[in-house]
């Protein structure tokens, strides 16, 4: 992405930005949280699936600033951000949808799997948007 890191995490680290970066269709609007997230903070979302609104409350797991920051709702399975600054400027945005911590078997059964790919394709494209916009 032709945009500093910094400007890309504090894009990533704010739940109102979420609905205007997701790809996926799923993220509606913040709920609850801080402007700006850090270590260990809690964060609520609307979300809609299938149709069927819902409510998610997140945990970031993960947070280097600048560089990285995951998070995790009551799953263990987490999304995650790394952001490297490249030589010649610019950053690569590297983001992955992890089932590594379990639920696996539901996941890959019910096709999510695929269904979070594409999502995450789209979200990079709107992120690299907004990024390079602001």
């Amino acid at each position: 992405m032709d945009a500093p890191a910094s400007r890309i995490f504090a894009i990533l680290a704010s739940p109102e930005r979420h609905p205007d970066i997701d790809g996926s269709g799923t993220v509606r609007g913040s709920r609850f949280g801080p402007p700006e997230l850090a270590p260990d903070a809690r964060f609520g979302m609307d979300m809609k699936l299938f149709g069927l609104p819902y409510r998610m409350t997140n945990r970031v797991v993960e947070y280097e600033k600048d560089r990285l920051i995951a998070w995790r709702h009551f799953g263990t399975h987490r999304w995650r951000y790394e952001l490297e600054e490249l030589p010649g400027g610019g950053t690569r945005v590297t983001e992955t949808f992890d089932y590594s911590r379990g639920f696996s078997q539901f996941y890959v059964l019910a096709g999510m799997p695929a269904r979070n790919a594409r999502g995450i394709e789209a979200t990079l494209v709107r992120l690299k948007e907004l990024a390079e916009r602001e």
